[in-house]
């Protein structure tokens, strides 16, 4: 295993084959068979996606309640959608960024294995339900910002980990409030594993931004508040989680800079 098995996981269309590539590549990395090293500027391929789900605009996802079974399935399925964007943006970050320490490519095939397990999670629930990951059109937002962020390690660090992929800690507590609530004691279950490691994911784009920040001599929280200017300007969202974003690296003064822009 090496750089041009990642590479090939991430040019994978099918959601299946690519977990378990990302598992046989994981697996190498926790044995020392794989040790991930400064790639080098290795070719980066595009992002291997299936051709569903179909990809819309977020105001074109359907809306259901939590009562029906097809809420639920609507629900999983936009977190499904996510996990798999996640596994891809693990393998591109640890692909795309010559230059860090060695720590920083295990860090993110680490969070590439882990979405890849979240995503299976994801998939055999909705299998349980009658569903299947590709059923629903999803949106692009993750992989969007991704793109926008592709030629700078201390800006995807910023804006992707710390911004889109925390926005699960803000918004999770209250989709297992709302299908404990319902009763849905397996979906919960899910997203439960989901919040408490997706903490460690958003802490290491913490641990990344500011390794990068002191690089290049910038002081992480006013750099922090200019990218959050600059890309999302009026379209933060609150309510958020303090406890669990403070958990994940966030400083006082970011989080009262998202509270401001929110």
């Amino acid at each position: 295993m090496g750089w041009n098995d990642v590479r090939a996981a991430l040019a994978e269309t099918d959601p299946r084959a690519k977990c378990r590539r990302v598992d046989r590549l994981w697996a190498d990395v926790d044995s020392g068979a794989f040790v991930p090293r400064d790639p080098g500027g290795v070719d980066v391929p595009d992002v291997g996606r299936p051709e569903r789900p179909a990809r819309v605009h977020p105001s074109a996802l359907p809306r259901r309640g939590l009562g029906s079974v097809e809420g639920r399935v609507a629900l999983l399925h936009a977190v499904a959608h996510i996990e798999f964007n996640a596994i891809n943006l693990g393998l591109d970050a640890s692909l795309r960024f010559p230059g860090m320490p060695d720590e920083f490519y295990r860090d993110w095939l680490s969070v590439a294995a882990d979405e890849a397990r979240h995503f299976r999670l994801l998939a055999e629930r909705l299998d349980r339900l009658g569903a299947a990951y590709g059923d629903l059109p999803a949106h692009n937002g993750l992989w969007d910002m991704a793109e926008k962020t592709a030629d700078d390690v201390l800006v995807r660090m910023a804006l992707v980990p710390r911004v889109l992929e925390a926005r699960g800690l803000d918004v999770t507590p209250g989709m297992i409030d709302k299908l404990r609530a319902v009763g849905d004691l397996d979906s919960v279950a899910c997203l439960e594993v989901i919040l408490e490691e997706e903490v460690r994911h958003v802490a290491i784009g913490s641990r990344w931004f500011r390794f990068c920040c002191e690089g290049r001599d910038l002081d992480p929280e006013p750099t922090f508040r200019g990218l959050l200017r600059d890309h999302f300007g009026g379209a933060l969202r609150g309510p958020f989680n303090h406890s669990a974003r403070r958990e994940a690296g966030f400083s006082a003064p970011e989080l009262e800079a998202l509270e401001a822009m929110a």
